[in-house]
């Protein structure tokens, strides 16, 4: 097993520049990664403590950390590294970290020059990213190593009678902070037991979202105190079921706020000219020339990344993208706002949708059918929705706390 996965690391050095050639998404993967030993050589001989987040997601796990660390050991430089294009391009700019930048591919030499030159005093995984050598490295160097809000499941290599190589990077970690107890009964499984059912730090985040203004004076505007269902991070197959229900010429009285993952012009113009009511674009309403009246249109489309936590605080009802194919996106923003949140039906990665689902705070769709039902219903029948949303809000405020936890261990380390 170490000298396929040592083989596969090889190949994609060597694939990974040619499939770039037609592919935005590879092209930024590889040429993001130029730059990173160039990034973190302002960080050689300094007290570091390193985060790595897979994507996104992960990152915002990190972040209630990030900012409690910060807060306390102002004299500790931070390193950000992400794996993925899609977590990098939105957060390369995060005001916190002194440094951003790409995770090397996983090589005997890429983890040996990138530990030896950061050094860090303490480095935190998020979630569920084990990089063998990597962490090989860490542990060679004795570097204290902990992995939060971490998530483990039975199919996973560590747990296979073929994946000792995988098992035995596990060393590396001084301490485990995971989710649920699934992931700490296995690991007790193959004899780890310096775990802790911490649970997942964006409870916490999303928490402290309440505490700021979410208010934007446009999306006031748009709404006009009108019945809004927002849906987030869309995909195209989440904007058929939409433009679908949008376009039911017998339901009246709504309007809808699209905040769609893939920003592109013309996909974007596409869904546009698909919905047959009023829509506006937001780059258009930014546009000097524009003189119409946010109020009079019943379709918005947020053309633009970085305000959709603040959109859902206008919301009567979500409904959160990627969970029909692609991959769910977070549920846990709009549900922190005490509203009903719709999913597609493929969740099962995700352990708060599935806790919503079943106790009824998160509604799974599958089919235009199912779509249009829920929505219809929610909207009609009040105490519904609203019992609804109390359930998401009382469950959110029953998670948090693991961000406190972790902070308590970190102390003790730096």
């Amino acid at each position: 097993m170490k000298l396929v996965y040592h083989f596969a690391i090889f190949l994609a050095s060597i694939l990974l520049p040619l499939i770039a050639v037609f592919s935005k998404k590879i092209k930024l993967f590889v040429s993001g990664r130029k730059d990173t030993f160039s990034k973190i050589a302002s960080l050689k001989n300094e007290k570091t403590i390193w985060f790595h987040a897979a994507s996104l997601g992960e990152f915002e796990q990190a972040r209630p950390i990030i900012e409690a660390l910060k807060k306390k050991h102002k004299h500790y430089k931070i390193l950000v590294t992400f794996f993925s294009p899609s977590g990098y391009e939105v957060r390369k700019n995060y005001n916190l970290a002194d440094v951003v930048c790409y995770l090397p591919l996983d090589s005997k030499w890429n983890a040996k020059k990138f530990i030896a030159t950061v050094n860090p005093t303490l480095a935190i995984f998020i979630k569920y990213e084990f990089w063998p050598n990597l962490l090989n490295e860490l542990q060679k160097k004795e570097i204290k190593t902990i992995l939060v809000s971490g998530i483990l499941r039975k199919n996973q290599l560590f747990f296979k009678s073929y994946g000792g190589f995988m098992k035995r990077s596990l060393e590396a970690f001084h301490h485990f902070f995971v989710q649920d107890n699934n992931s700490k009964q296995l690991l007790n499984s193959i004899n780890f037991t310096n775990v802790t059912v911490a649970g997942d730090t964006r409870f916490d985040r999303v928490l402290e979202i309440l505490e700021q203004d979410n208010s934007l004076d446009f999306i006031n505007e748009f709404k006009d105190n009108t019945y809004t269902i927002v849906a987030g991070s869309t995909w195209a197959e989440d904007e058929v079921l939409l433009v679908d229900y949008i376009n039911n010429e017998a339901l009246v009285g709504e309007k809808f706020i699209i905040a769609p993952h893939n920003i592109k012009h013309a996909a974007i113009l596409e869904m546009k000219k698909s919905i047959n009511k009023k829509t506006l674009l937001y780059s258009e309403f930014k546009q000097a020339q524009f003189v119409g009246n946010l109020k009079d249109y019943q379709v918005f489309i947020i053309d633009t990344i970085g305000i959709l936590t603040k959109i859902y605080a206008a919301a009567d009802i979500a409904y959160v993208g990627g969970g029909l194919k692609t991959g769910l996106h977070n549920i846990l923003e709009p549900a922190t706002f005490g509203i009903p949140v719709l999913i597609g039906n493929q969740y099962d990665k995700f352990k708060e949708a599935e806790d919503l689902v079943k106790i009824g705070g998160c509604i799974s769709v599958k089919n235009q059918q199912e779509f249009t039902e829920n929505l219809i219903n929610l909207k009609e029948d009040e105490s519904f929705r609203k019992l609804t949303g109390v359930i998401n809000k009382k469950y959110i405020k029953q998670h948090r706390g693991a961000t406190e936890l972790v902070m308590n261990y970190a102390n003790t380390q730096l």
